[in-house]
């Protein structure tokens, strides 16, 4: 268990909520039909705390992440990958209703499983260990009157229609800036942004009046499979070779809502139950998948700093991400698009500006949802019987 304080876990407020007033965090201009801006900061280690503002809503929304025993989290709220594979599959979700409706296929009952694989390979200390991420399964459960190769299909043209389409199929480099201790700094092998952003601190953020406890709950831990090989403090070895699998089940409530079903098989940890919505009820798609990239990179940062014990007593993102609309759901007709992640870094540290750099890039490196956009990847498709 972590000797630092458990914010999250001592919190009068909910971890999940709409929040009520000024934020401070906007979202970016639109530029592409859809824009998103994430706001992370770190909290006490491996939690964290982000504000996520979208383009056309005028809700932002507080959302939070920790970590398991894996890396000596006390795992309050959900990991990084967590929120990628709930978005993801929620996208997913969006795409297949809309182009079934827009086809004519009536669709009684759909329940999709979907699985993430990751990998991490190497020393972090030698500045070799790398993040990757592996084509995804995913099953999609129907109750149709459609034959297999209509639904068929309807699954991979859904797929392409998801605004995450543009991250996933191609490369795309991240580009970030960096700030240490407060002096805009060169980097060293990461990709450039172009415009430094100033550092944002938020107000005090005041929960929204409403029920919000039930957008994301911890259920029960998830049960073990062959992957299951983790155990407590092993993501921060120096050395790693591993395979993380996580798995989404994603089904709607009666009223539209997305439910979904989150476990994290390796390394072992719990199960959470996520709600997603379009129409601002919960979190849409593109807010998870944005918070998974963010929290995911914060995670990186916080972890190469307590494995090269290097003294990182601050540490702040503003990430803005561009995605075409859904080609079903925003009827587009195409293909979703994507621009490269765009991260502006902000390290407070006891340390020179060489190891502002190295952790930049090696947290770049070893992240796993950055992994994600520069590699080119592809869904295996399984139609069953709901």
């Amino acid at each position: 268990m972590s000797k630092e304080p458990n914010i999250l876990g001592n919190s009068d407020n909910p971890l999940f909520y709409p929040i009520d007033g000024e934020t401070r965090v906007s979202a970016p201009d639109n530029r592409m039909g859809d824009a998103v801006r994430l706001y992370v900061r770190s909290l006490s280690v491996m939690q964290k705390e982000a504000v996520v503002a979208c383009a056309g809503s005028d809700i932002s929304w507080r959302l939070t992440s920790d970590e398991g025993a894996y890396l000596n989290g006390f795992d309050e709220a959900p990991c990084p990958l967590s929120f990628l594979t709930t978005g993801m599959v929620s996208s997913y979700m969006n795409e297949i209703l809309s182009l079934a409706k827009k086809r004519g296929i009536a669709i009684n009952n759909i329940r999709l499983i979907q699985d993430n694989y990751y990998t991490m390979k190497g020393s972090a200390l030698k500045g070799t260990m790398t993040g990757g991420a592996k084509n995804i399964d995913l099953e999609a459960q129907i109750d149709s009157d459609g034959d297999t190769e209509t639904l068929r299909s309807l699954i991979y043209d859904a797929i392409s229609a998801s605004p995450l389409n543009g991250l996933m199929r191609g490369e795309k480099e991240s580009l970030f800036t960096l700030n240490h201790n407060g002096e805009n700094i060169s980097m060293d092998k990461a990709k450039a942004v172009g415009e430094n952003l100033d550092e944002i601190t938020p107000c005090d953020l005041k929960v929204a009046v409403g029920d919000w406890s039930g957008i994301i709950n911890k259920a029960g831990v998830s049960p073990k499979t062959k992957d299951t090989n983790s155990s407590h403090g092993s993501s921060l070895a120096d050395e790693q070779d591993r395979l993380l699998h996580l798995r989404a089940i994603c089904t709607l409530r009666d009223d539209g809502v997305k439910m979904i079903e989150q476990h994290l098989y390796n390394p072992h940890g719990s199960i959470f139950h996520y709600l997603c919505d379009e129409n601002d009820r919960a979190p849409n798609a593109i807010s998870y998948i944005a918070a998974g990239i963010g929290f995911c990179f914060m995670t990186q940062l916080g972890r190469y700093a307590k494995i090269a014990r290097k003294d990182l007593h601050g540490y702040t993102i503003i990430q803005d991400m561009h995605f075409s609309k859904g080609g079903a759901s925003g009827g587009t007709g195409k293909a979703g698009e994507a621009a490269p992640v765009e991260t502006h870094v902000y390290i407070k540290s006891g340390e020179d500006d060489d190891f502002a750099r190295t952790t930049l890039d090696m947290s770049e490196q070893t992240c796993f949802l950055h992994a994600f956009c520069r590699t080119d990847l592809k869904a295996k498709i399984k139609i069953s019987d709901y």
